[in-house]
């Protein structure tokens, strides 16, 4: 069988090559991304390994790279995409790229440093400036208001913008008073509390003034900036300040020198000013000098971070090989495919003439019972598609690859369930614009972006069978097409060929067409899809009802059958001919009897013509073929000898589940006694029991849980028709001057609600059954997924990884 339907028939390989080609060797390897390479020394620790140190050079590398690309992003500045090239790092590039590393490490983290130093400095000395600029409104506008023997009353301070005052009489005002102040700065939200400290400790004999800083819209640190207010405080004697000092300590207030005089206030802020304007020139430089740093960086950055990439992978995988003696010759075991063995062999024998060694790599295929990785070859067209059966689980060795069958099963139970030409159109035209627009999509770096890329094709494919499904169900938006001409015609039932005349139009709501009156029916069904005279039918409900059902029972059985023929094919390429016998003939005996005989009583009603009210229920006939009813008055037949027909299949179906649950674990008892080995016949048939009820209750089970593709399309039709007569339908009978305003606005709305609640709601609800319906009900047939992934050494993708 062809490799795509199997995983690759897979080798193991022992390799050996010369120390000094050992990177080239591995280099080559990995642009090939066709081998995998095993542990030859499982029972030692990483720390263990002969190039631990390499290695964790690597991881320190990639650490100081992750740190330059976090300060090239905080200073919006381009990094440079790597230029592809095969040179082989070596232990050179390690030492060069090291000393690089950790000079430009030093280098910005003591810019950095010396950075917020000068920023800290900087908002240290704003404040100040604050500060003194509000000491000295305040002292201009007590001099002007105050009188030098008396401290200020409550009704005596005036309120400005942005400005709170609190003071309080003290309890003389004969005589000079000796007034301290102390001023700082203090976080906004601290203000309340410290304010009602200051009152509990001088009991009211304090005066508090304090503003909110604003600083200068062009200032460069602003967004870094915390809400503070500048206070200042007032009290009388030296003790009380030094009271003040400590209660400042305790919320964390900055305190600053204040002069007692305006001249030596102003000759404080002056100098201030200058310091700023000094600090900010240095931060400038300080800034440029980085940012020129870090430009210079990053047009290397990407060729580095590739380097250090395959670096690490090069000494990991070293550290996977052996040595001999010598310590010359490495020694490494590797998984490939028996089809790309020539090809690994002709870039190993490359890589040594690069190398300059006198010694060709020698390749020896050796036997083992390990069982190998799985390797399914996928492209960009099936990748999608395997991921989705991965995330099940990965095959086993040489198992049936479910991924080829899923491509078109999968995006075909999906539109059964999402039938609507119109949407499906509307899906394909998005997949479409994916396709195209694949590489600036990619630039996003963003998840669910990301994962509308990875399933590009399948939503393409969900799209058009979507589409097909849509002309089958003949729906596009909740609407029918009449594109080949309705096979029914109400003219033929008016007189004088039919019983309608003029007042049964007018005294009957209700009206039925009669295909026995002739030219009612014209005997030829619709060409393709549902006839468009359903659209208008009152009983459409009940007709699509039966229709979807039946059609999902059948869709269910054939998915199920084909699961149980594929488990025959893995019986086959494993010679597995006791499992064929013992379990797939009694399985698919089982199914057929029970459920494929419901099948072809459907396709048997569907082609007999029955009159209305004498047509038999195909779910009462098959309940009552399980419990042996057949003299009731509700158990009409459809055939001669069916009741003979059906007895003899029940009781068929019956007879596999001891030969399913005994049969197997008696021959497989005889040939382990056979054989003298030893061999638990109780653990055997519990596991023959819990596989034989699985099954026999799975049939069941699996067969009602395919009706959700009858339930999920109901919805979706429902919804649509919904959507469309309370939105659209009420817009195009709008006949007032706003009509046209209204149109746009209700289009508009029904555009987002189809894309929200129709594509996207119940796209995804599909989608999600769609899974369900391939990982439970059609792979558990044939597909064990308790392998393990073939992940061969590759370098393809380091550019893409974080």
């Amino acid at each position: 069988m062809s490799s795509c339907f199997r995983s690759e028939e897979m080798c193991l390989v022992q390799l050996f090559f010369q120390t000094e080609s050992a990177h080239d060797c591995i280099n080559e390897l990995g642009h090939l991304g066709l081998v995998q390479f095993k542990d030859l020394n499982p029972g030692k620790t990483s720390y263990q390994r002969r190039f631990v140190n390499e290695v964790k050079k690597c991881e320190d590398m990639e650490r100081i790279i992750r740190f330059l690309r976090k300060e090239m992003k905080k200073t919006n500045i381009f990094v440079a995409e790597a230029l592809q090239s095969d040179r082989v790092p070596g232990p050179r590039d390690i030492v060069e790229l090291e000393t690089i590393f950790t000079k430009l490490e030093k280098e910005l983290k003591e810019i950095n440093s010396n950075h917020e130093v000068l920023r800290n400095n900087v908002m240290d000395l704003m404040e100040m400036n604050y500060l003194l600029h509000m000491t000295e409104e305040f002292f201009d506008e007590a001099q002007s208001r105050l009188s030098c023997s008396d401290l200020p009353l409550e009704d005596s301070i005036t309120t400005y913008p942005r400005v709170t005052s609190r003071c309080t009489r003290s309890c003389s005002t004969s005589g000079p008073l000796n007034l301290r102040f102390v001023a700082g700065v203090i976080r906004q939200e601290r203000i309340p509390a410290f304010e009602k400290v200051l009152w509990r400790v001088f009991h009211g004999n304090f005066v508090l003034r304090h503003a909110e800083i604003q600083p200068p819209g062009e200032s460069p640190m602003i967004e870094d900036l915390v809400k503070k207010d500048v206070f200042i405080v007032f009290v009388q004697g030296d003790q009380a300040k030094g009271k003040i000092k400590k209660i400042c300590d305790g919320f964390h207030a900055s305190m600053y020198p204040c002069p007692n005089t305006a001249n030596a206030r102003k000759d404080m802020r002056n100098n201030v000013n200058t310091r700023i304007e000094d600090l900010q020139m240095v931060l400038k430089r300080t800034e440029e000098y980085k940012e020129s740093l870090l430009t210079a960086v990053a047009a290397h950055l990407e060729e580095w971070r590739t380097k250090v990439k395959k670096m690490k992978a090069i000494y990991y995988t070293l550290n996977l090989c052996n040595t001999d003696i010598t310590q010359r010759l490495i020694v490494a075991e590797i998984w490939c495919a028996v089809s790309d063995l020539n090809k690994v062999q002709a870039a190993l024998i490359e890589a040594s003439k690069q190398s300059g060694s006198s010694l060709h790599p020698v390749l020896n295929r050796i036997h083992t019972q390990q069982t190998p990785p799985t390797f399914n070859r996928v492209n960009t067209f099936t990748a999608g598609f395997q991921s989705i059966i991965n995330a099940y689980g990965v095959g086993d060795y040489q198992e049936i690859n479910p991924a080829p069958y899923t491509i078109v099963t999968f995006p075909f139970l999906f539109a059964v369930m999402f039938g609507d030409c119109g949407h499906g159109l509307l899906m394909a035209v998005l997949a479409m614009w994916i396709i195209f627009q694949e590489e600036k999509f990619k630039e996003l770096n963003n998840e669910l972006i990301s994962v509308l890329v990875n399933g590009r094709y399948i939503v393409l494919l969900m799209g058009i069978f979507s589409i097909y499904t849509g002309l089958i169900y003949n729906d596009c938006f909740s609407k029918s097409l009449n594109i080949f001409g309705s096979a029914w015609r109400v003219n033929a039932m008016f007189e004088p060929s039919g019983p309608w005349t003029n007042e049964t139009l007018l005294h009957c709501e209700h009206l039925q067409l009669d295909p026995q009156v002739p030219g009612v029916y014209s005997g030829t069904p619709y060409p393709f899809g549902i006839d468009p005279i359903w659209s208008i039918a009152t009983n459409k409900l009940s007709f699509l009802n039966s229709y979807k059902m039946k059609m999902s029972v059948i869709l269910g059985v054939v998915h199920m059958l084909f699961g149980v023929t594929l488990s025959l094919l893995n019986y086959i390429h494993f010679r597995n001919a006791k499992s064929i016998l013992l379990q797939f003939v009694p399985e698919l005996v089982f199914l057929l009897s029970l459920f494929g005989y419901l099948v072809v009583l459907i396709f048997f009603k569907w082609c007999v013509v029955f009159q209305p009210d004498t047509a038999p229920s195909i779910l009462i006939l098959f309940i009552n073929m399980m419990l042996f009813a057949y003299d009731g008055p509700g158990s009409p037949m459809l055939f001669h000898c069916q009741k003979a027909v059906q007895i003899f299949l029940v009781v068929l179906a019956f007879l596999m589940v001891p030969w399913l649950l005994l049969v197997k674990p008696l021959v497989i008892y005889r040939e382990q006694k056979t054989a003298k080995q030893q061999v638990s016949m109780g653990d055997v048939l519990v596991y023959q029991a819990i596989h034989t009820i699985e099954f026999c209750l799975g049939c069941i089970s699996n067969t009602a849980s395919y009706l959700r593709l009858w339930a999920l399309s109901l919805a979706h039709a429902e919804l649509s028709e919904v959507l469309w007569n309370m939105v659209l339908r009420s817009a195009l009978t709008i006949t007032s001057e706003l009509g046209p305003v209204l149109v746009v606005v209700l289009f508009a709305g029904f555009s987002i609600l189809t894309v929200v609640i129709l594509l996207i709601m119940e796209g995804l609800s599909a989608f999600l059954h769609a899974l369900r319906l391939h990982w439970v009900e059609f792979q558990n047939k044939f597909y064990k997924g308790s392998g393990y992934e073939f992940s061969p050494l590759s370098f393809t993708n380091l550019r893409s990884e974080d």
